[in-house]
């Protein structure tokens, strides 16, 4: 097997809410994977890095902003490619709490709103990142 293909990649996203509003963050036109559609914070964690850490992690790098992870909601699942190999791509998924109100993008040409559960078909949000929502909204 090729030694620059990556195995299986681990990742964790945040479901950020604060009274009743869910965090929606833009991806920035220079992103290669789903530019401009919206979604919830989300990454790649590193090598011995808990889900748990690494979402607050992600947090943190994507928005600025601090969080404590309340409940795990669920976990999703896609497959990629890297140069021509199909990568599967794990991810778990988390409620989170902000703990801090300034948010930080990392582009100027992102954006970020806080939306009801019935204003989230109001922006060009994937499927994949609505149903990480609705796991969220679910109680456990």
């Amino acid at each position: 097997m090729d030694m620059d293909v990556p195995g299986d990649k681990r990742l964790a996203a945040a479901v950020v809410m604060h009274k009743g509003r869910v965090l929606l963050v833009r991806r920035s036109e220079t992103e290669r994977f789903l530019p401009r559609v919206w979604g919830v914070p989300c990454g790649k964690l590193e090598p011995g890095e808990s889900p748990q850490d690494g979402v607050l992690r992600e947090l943190k790098e994507e928005t600025g902003l601090l969080g404590e992870v309340v409940r795990k909601v669920g976990e999703s699942s896609f497959v990629s490619q890297y140069r021509g190999h199909e990568v599967k791509n794990w991810q778990d998924n988390f409620l989170v709490k902000p703990l801090s109100r300034h948010i930080t993008l990392p582009e100027p040409d992102q954006a970020y709103a806080w939306l009801s559960p019935a204003e989230l078909s109001s922006v060009d949000i994937d499927e994949y990142n609505l149903d990480i929502v609705r796991q969220a909204l679910q109680r456990p």
